[in-house]
């Protein structure tokens, strides 16, 4: 039957515009459905890419296949009214399901668990829609083209459309989109313009009754979707949250207690900053590198310069500040809304300046030297490959003053061998002559600290010695006698080659392997019943 809006084949290829722009929407919001719980790391993105074009593919077999055998645009259309219903209902029940496959996961998988659950979390979620998706472009060439004299343009077009609207994809849930609304609703909006597409086709087309129903029950379904899935919460379990958002980077949580104030960029595990509500010492990593002022002679100077790279909400600027009189503190972050929360929740110090920007990139930037630089960049598996190769290194070394010191902090602590932490280290032994580490209590973080100051260790003694703050004095001993020279290997990473991301998920797994031991014997001695219980 003739569809009087498709005669002169704009539709179609606006059509076409539109599903070439929700695909890339709908990959954006996956990553940044996935992130809160298995990272934003390069391997996720692989996860999400790989399972979204396996769903096109197969999209396109499939509709073209169909679109031979029965041409008919209402089929399309109806697809995507199916396609849309389902993205609409991605914000409604995605975060669930993301959790029932983890739990499920967590009991039966010892090796790669965020490889498999987000794999599997992605097949559930995302290839049905995506690959009805797929359908439309072996669809519409079949419907569009009608001879072989201008096929060539028809289909020119049609590509040129869909590229289009994938660029535009591409651009407005990044930077307008989920900054502004989160990705819940994100996906909402994008699943309302797919659905309003295809209303527009069935209610100026002649159909029959059959296929026109399918207008008010998807508008009726996509109002439910819209009612229950606006809800921009991740940690949907917790009601407490100081603070929970989005912004460009990073899934952002803030809670509190009556002693401190914490930020986390994971929904399941990890403490990116924390202030203590009584202004003493964390009793976390922070602590252990406040040794590095230290090591760099703080009490021999009249000032000293620190440089943060990865300042999150400031609060190895705050505990500096707190216990030095004669420092100044520069940050870097290149989240700015990290920062702003900084300011709002953390009590970041009004002289503590930040900017906005990469920590590499900084350095590249300016030429001005520190006494200490703190690397605290890495974050979960998301180490970022430009700040642990042997150049970034040497880029740190060119802006250190004389004597000056370098401490890291590595947030996983392998036992393997080969680790990321013994990756981390040989690379670094790489540029400093004198290496140390000390394994932060209760944790699983490792502080590195780096010069080419042959007497950094005297020189921490000498400045430790005549401070007055016992508190302080008694964390300094605990670290120094904590801290063991590292004896360097043949491990090293480099801008051509740093597989941060394969290392940091061989650590995720032994962690996650033991900490996940007790509750595999609550569940084979109690069942699910006590699991959840627990």
């Amino acid at each position: 039957m003739e569809r009087p809006i498709l005669k002169n084949k704009i539709y179609l290829y606006l059509t076409e515009f539109f599903a070439g722009m929700s695909v890339m929407a709908v990959e954006l919001g996956a990553s940044r459905l996935l992130a809160p719980y298995f990272s934003s790391s390069q391997i996720v993105w692989t996860i999400i890419i790989g399972t979204i074009m396996i769903a096109m593919a197969l999209g396109n077999l499939y509709g073209g296949k169909k679109a031979d055998k029965d041409p008919n645009p209402d089929k399309l259309y109806g697809r995507i009214i199916i396609a849309a219903i389902w993205i609409a209902m991605i914000p409604v029940v995605g975060k669930y399901i993301i959790i029932l496959i983890s739990g499920l996961l967590v009991l039966a998988v010892n090796n790669n668990f965020l490889i498999i659950a987000g794999f599997v979390s992605c097949m559930v979620i995302f290839v049905f829609p995506l690959f009805l998706l797929g359908t439309v472009t072996p669809s519409l060439v079949k419907i569009t083209v009608d001879s072989l004299d201008d096929s060539g343009s028809v289909v020119g077009k049609l590509n040129a459309s869909n590229t289009i609207g994938s660029i535009i994809g591409t651009f407005v849930p990044t930077f307008i989109s989920i900054p502004a609304v989160g990705t819940s609703i994100t996906f909402l909006i994008f699943a309302g313009i797919l659905l309003i597409l295809a209303i527009i086709y069935f209610v100026t087309s002649k159909i029959n009754f059959k296929e026109a129903k399918k207008v008010p029950v998807s508008v009726i379904l996509f109002l439910v979707c819209c009612l229950f899935g606006h809800n921009s919460s991740f940690a949907f379990w917790q009601n407490d949250l100081t603070y929970e958002g989005e912004s460009v980077y990073n899934y952002l949580q803030v809670y509190e207690d009556s002693r401190e104030v914490v930020l986390s960029t994971n929904v399941l595990f990890g403490v990116q900053s924390v202030y203590m509500k009584e202004k003493g010492l964390t009793g976390m990593y922070y602590d252990y590198a406040m040794a590095a002022p230290y090591m760099a002679g703080i009490n021999e100077k009249d000032t000293i310069d620190i440089l943060i790279l990865g300042n999150g909400t400031g609060t190895y600027a705050t505990q500096c500040k707190r216990y030095f009189d004669h420092v100044n503190i520069e940050g870097v972050e290149i989240d700015g809304k990290i920062t702003d929360l900084a300011v709002k929740y953390f009590d970041l110090p009004a002289d503590v300046p930040v900017t906005e920007y990469d920590g590499r990139a900084y350095l590249n930037a300016t030429d001005k030297t520190y006494d200490v630089i703190m690397v605290d960049a890495y974050q979960d598996i998301t180490i970022p490959f430009q700040m642990s190769s042997v150049e970034f290194f040497t880029l740190v070394k060119e802006h250190l003053n004389e004597n000056g010191v370098m401490v890291v902090n590595m947030n996983m602590r392998g036992s393997s061998e080969g680790n990321i932490n013994q990756y981390l280290a040989d690379t670094i032994s790489h540029v400093f002559d004198e290496i140390y580490t000390v394994d932060v209590t209760w944790s699983t973080n490792r502080e590195l600290f780096a010069s080419n100051d042959p007497d950094m260790l005297l020189r921490f003694d000498e400045n430790v010695i005549i401070e007055d703050d016992e508190e302080l004095i008694a964390s300094m001993n605990r670290i120094r006698a904590g801290l063991e020279k590292y004896i360097p290997g043949d491990y090293l990473m480099t801008d051509d080659k740093a597989p941060v991301e394969l290392l940091g998920m061989r650590v995720i797994d032994e962690i996650i392997s033991d900490e996940v031991t007790y509750y595999r014997k609550v569940f084979k001695e109690q069942g699910l019943e006590g699991l959840l219980g627990n």
